[in-house]
């Protein structure tokens, strides 16, 4: 009695140290009477311990064991298991990895027989050895039963690493052919009548298709259907119909035996919605019309598996010039791209982090990244033209089109990623593709896959490890051979033809591929370090171009950029290891013109495309750029150094405004683009506006500084108008304003006059002299008496105009004014002269009305461009700026001195204070503010893609898809955004009707 605690303690030590976790519970089994001839066997323990899951493996055992029909049986598993290792070895891996094949094993206790020998061919078994295996199902439940018998053997060679998992997933692949061709016969048995009226062909698609099955997988088919001789055409296909249907039954349906899998027809033409079976004809008639990109990319792994082979490598014969010719389609790469992001964006965000397949760095990452290749590539090289992912990854490698280190590390990841899932859905044997969060299952995956030492924290670091690669790798893969088509490569390693280059240049957009593979040659030839850094960015950079409307000019500008600062030490490294600078400058560069423009003046502005302490893209305030500019201003020598400094920080800092906007439109890998249109819109109209002010604050300065000292004879302010003063800035904006001064005491109003005309022409002259920095236009015409009168007057002479002679128009213009630089005080006064004309005490007369609707017919059909079409003009066409702003603005005259929130100069603030006070509904100011937003964004966009302002969408197509990226609309979609367009324009003019040209008093 008291050897029994040492003895028990020994064994607990013994069990922990061979790496079962609950070593009670299996000290109480290994004392069970069916083990009791084999409790101190140290053979049984140490096959034990070498299982994925010691515990789990030994419950089975003795689960099995107590199922065997008669105490012979059990002796002999037992005196097999102990003296033929590999079964020891096959029967306990299985066991200890998989309790679904365990339960099998206990309701069909003499399966284990199947694992003793192995005859040679036995190890590698193709579908006629399968084929054999199922050879006695007569109905679906004995199907299943012959199903989980092969597939014991398959997870046995699995588990015990005598295949690889690329064999086993061919081997299940094998399985399930010669299982569809086993319910295909037990369903035309069942209806001899309909097998004898047709001829039906079974193909595989996806991983079945692709040789590359996994244990628990929708098995993807399509089915070809033809007319038996002599037999009526509809009635055969509904007879090939009713024979596909009862085929996928019988593998799907859960019987007392489970099911096996299900068979999934989705992929065929049409999907869910079209017919389940058609004839060879109506597939092709689809393809060659109806077929989107993705189903060319599906039919790479099609493969005739079961019916009528002959029919089925027919339609594989038919079908095939049509894949190979995909890559020719239209915005072919962009399709394949989005469908992806689209599978990402579609996991459940609870899910994204334990995704095995669809996430990113995913089995889906290098299934798609190698496919795309061979759509591209396969048109001229028959070698690329495999189903299976890890050969035609090899054939890419061994022709050059992916670089070897390359293919070998995503091989590598690949073979991982595919063992972990494998181990996984083992288990249970369900569908699943998520990483469990349970740790005895990360236990057992990782012990399945030789993690020994500490399985759980080893598996999480070995899957991050590979994940990372292909989320680095996987559009890399794309590129980087691009490099190497130009680049000095080691002896032996292949390279990427020139014409396999302009192929892959051409798939991606570029119009030009020869100067395209110049300008790579130039940024990556070379042994400088410069030549290695560029090598390493410019791969990923391509993509990004590709991924813009005009690829061609962003890696010329790159390429432009890259020289001027080429030999600036801290260029390359901002691009290597600030993450997000790349990119943005990516997307800068090859969204228009604009934007590179402003860098090309100064390449040093680059640096504001990074994360670090030059303030990257974060919009700047006023009083910061009043402060930098007047600082410049001090120290010029002269009116014209001052003025350039001044117009030099405005060329910087539009450049700045223009890439925020962009990357903000665009969106970036780690940033998606902003869902809040009007927040960009306000941000470009704030930033273009304090610029403006910010400017004209130090040209100001400077040109007083340099007539007059620091004191001018005369007070002096200027108050923007129109989109100036409503802080509505576009980047082709002229600055509209207002001249005010005031004598100083003691001095002649004609000295004060001559002083401040001085002031205002050596403003705009200054200006708008030509140099490397845009100019700025000042416009001064919305002045009294307009061109005819004086530029600058005083706030005497203003206040006796507008008494004695303003007009309506005059009251409407100076809704927008607002002071922007100059004598505040002075500033100040004249908004309060002007208060009571733009905010009448009691609103506007009938007459004032009816007048301010006559200018506004007036201006619709005189000023519209000969030849525009109105309904896309974004500034003149019905339901555009002007028709919203003055819907806005004539609220503001009837209303602003009643309700405070109309006093102010912006028309989204107003809108939004005439719903607040009742004047307008919800859905009325919505749809106005929605056209107004609109119709701001396409103005902001021609000007970043054309460099010259304009009012209408761009003829050009590649400018017209370049807007169109901007606004949000991916390739292939310029149709939809000029619909949009229109649709809300349309929506926005029947509320001006109705609140504008309507009845007087709403």
């Amino acid at each position: 009695m008291t050897a029994a605690p040492g003895r028990r303690s020994s064994t607990f030590t013994r069990l922990l140290r061979h790496g079962f976790t609950d070593a009670s519970a299996a000290e109480r089994l290994l004392d069970s009477v069916e083990l009791a001839p084999l409790r101190d066997d140290p053979v049984l323990l140490e096959a034990l311990g070498a299982t994925a899951d010691p515990d789990l493996a030994l419950l089975g055992l003795v689960r099995l064991l107590e199922a065997q029909p008669n105490p012979g049986a059990r002796r002999e598993l037992l005196d097999t298991l102990i003296a033929a290792k590999p079964l020891r070895d096959r029967l306990l891996g299985v066991l200890g990895a998989s309790t679904a094949l365990a339960d099998h094993l206990t309701r069909h206790p003499e399966d284990w027989q199947a694992l003793v020998t192995y005859e040679s061919r036995d190890l590698h078994p193709g579908v006629e050895e399968f084929e054999a295996g199922l050879a006695g199902a007569t109905d679906p439940v004995s199907l299943r039963v012959a199903y989980r018998h092969c597939l014991l053997s398959i997870a046995a060679r699995d588990v015990c690493g005598t295949t690889g998992v690329a064999e086993s997933a061919a081997e299940l692949a094998d399985l399930a052919t010669a299982t569809l061709r086993a319910a295909l016969a037990l369903a035309e048995e069942a209806a001899p009548e309909d097998a004898a009226l047709c001829r039906l062909a079974v193909i595989a698609m996806g991983k079945c298709g692709g040789h590359e099955l996994n244990y628990v997988s929708d098995v993807d088919v399509i089915f070809v259907g033809e007319v038996a001789e002599g037999a009526d055409e509809t009635k055969a296909i509904r007879a090939a119909t009713r024979l596909a249907s009862h085929m996928m039954r019988i593998c799907s349906e859960t019987t007392v035996e489970g099911s096996i899998w299900p068979v999934d027809a989705n992929l065929r033409p049409e999907g869910r919605n079209g017919p389940l079976v058609r004839t060879l004809s109506s597939h092709l008639a689809y393809y060659q019309r109806w077929a989107k990109t993705w189903e060319f990319q599906a039919l790479l792994k099609a493969r005739p598996v079961a019916g009528d082979l002959d029919l089925g490598e027919e339609y594989v014969a038919a079908v095939q010039p049509l894949v190979w010719k995909a890559a020719e389609r239209e915005n072919f790469v962009a399709d394949v791209q989005k469908m992806r992001r689209r599978v990402v964006e579609n996991i459940p965000a609870a899910e994204v982090d334990r995704q095995l397949k669809l996430g990113p760095g995913g089995l889906r990452d290098v299934e798609f990244a190698v496919q795309l290749l061979q759509l591209v590539h396969g048109r001229a090289d028959t070698s690329l033209r495999s189903g299976t992912t890890l050969d035609a990854l090899k054939a890419l490698a061994a022709g050059g089109y992916v670089g070897r280190a390359d293919a070998a590390q995503l091989d590598e990841a690949y073979r991982f990623l595919r063992s972990m899932e494998h181990r996984i859905q083992l288990f249970r044997l369900r569908r699943t593709h998520l990483v469990p969060e349970d740790e005895a299952e990360l236990r057992r995956i990782g012990r399945s896959l030789g993690l020994r030492a500490d399985p759980v924290a080893d598996l999480h670091r070995e899957w991050r490890r590979h994940a990372t690669v292909v989320r680095r790798l996987h559009e890399k893969l794309f590129y980087r051979p691009l490099l190497d088509a130009v680049a000095q490569l080691a002896t032996g390693e292949a390279r990427l033809s020139a014409e396999a280059a302009r192929e892959r240049l051409v798939a991606l957009g570029y119009d030009d591929p020869a100067s395209a593979l110049r300008h790579l040659e130039a940024l990556a030839s070379g042994v400088t370090r410069k030549a290695a850094i560029q090598r390493t960015l410019l791969p990923v950079m391509l993509g990004w171009f590709a991924d813009s409307a005009d690829p061609d000019a962003g890696l010329l500008n790159f390429r432009k950029v890259s020289d001027a600062l080429g030999k600036t030490p801290w260029y390359l490294r901002l691009l290597r290891d600030e993450g997000a600078a790349a990119q943005n400058l990516a997307r800068v560069l090859s969204a228009g013109r604009l934007a590179p423009d402003l860098l090309m003046r100064a390449p040093e502005a680059v640096a504001l495309l990074g994360d670090g302490d030059g303030g990257g893209l974060e919009p700047r305030s006023r009083a910061h750029l009043e402060q930098e500019i007047l600082a410049a201003v001090n120290r010029a020598d002269g009116a014209a150094q001052a003025v350039t400094a001044a117009r030099g920080v405005r060329r910087r800092e539009l450049f700045r405004t223009a890439a925020v906007d962009i990357v903000g439109s665009y969106g970036t890998e780690e940033q998606p683009a902003e869902a809040d249109q009007g927040a960009l819109v306000d941000r470009v109209g704030a930033a273009v506006s304090d610029l403006t002010a910010a400017t004209l604050a130090g040209t100001l300065r400077a040109v007083v500084r340099d007539g007059w000292g620091e004191d001018l004879p005369t007070r002096f302010a200027i108050i923007g108008m129109g989109r100036f003063g409503g802080h509505e800035l576009g980047y082709g904006s002229d600055a509209d304003v207002l001249f005010v001064h005031e004598p100083r005491d003691g001095v002649e109003e004609r000295e004060a006059s001559q002083a401040a005309g001085k002031v205002v022409s050596e403003m705009r002259r200054l200006l708008q002299l030509p140099s490397a920095d845009p100019p700025l236009l000042i416009d001064a015409d919305l002045r009294p008496e307009g061109k005819s009168g004086p530029l600058v007057r005083t706030l005497t002479s203003y206040e006796a105009y507008y008494r004695r002679w303003s007009l309506t128009w005059e009251s409407h213009a100076l809704l927008r004014a607002e002071p922007v630089a100059g004598d505040e005080d002075l500033g100040r006064r004249f908004i309060e002269l002007i208060d009571p004309l733009r905010y009448p005490a009691d609103g506007l007369a009938d007459e004032a009305v009816r007048e301010i609707r006559r200018l506004k017919a007036r201006m619709e059909s005189e000023r519209l461009p000969r030849g525009a079409d109105p309904k896309l003009h974004a500034k003149l066409g019905p339901g555009g700026l002007s028709d919203v702003e003055w819907t806005v603005q004539l609220l503001q005259l009837r209303h602003g001195s009643a309700e405070p929130g109309l006093r102010t100069t912006r028309t989204r603030e107003a809108l939004a204070a005439a719903r607040a006070a009742g004047l307008i509904t919800d859905e009325d100011a919505a749809i106005l503010d929605e056209a107004w937003v609109l119709a701001t964004r396409v103005r902001n966009a021609v000007m970043l893609v054309r460099g010259r302002a304009g009012d209408t969408f761009p003829t050009d197509s590649r400018e017209l898809a370049a807007v169109g990226r901007y606004l949000g609309y991916g390739p292939g979609h310029v149709g939809d955004m000029l619909d949009a367009y229109r649709r809300t324009a349309r929506r926005a003019r029947a509320v001006v009707e109705e609140l504008f040209y309507g009845v007087a008093e709403r």
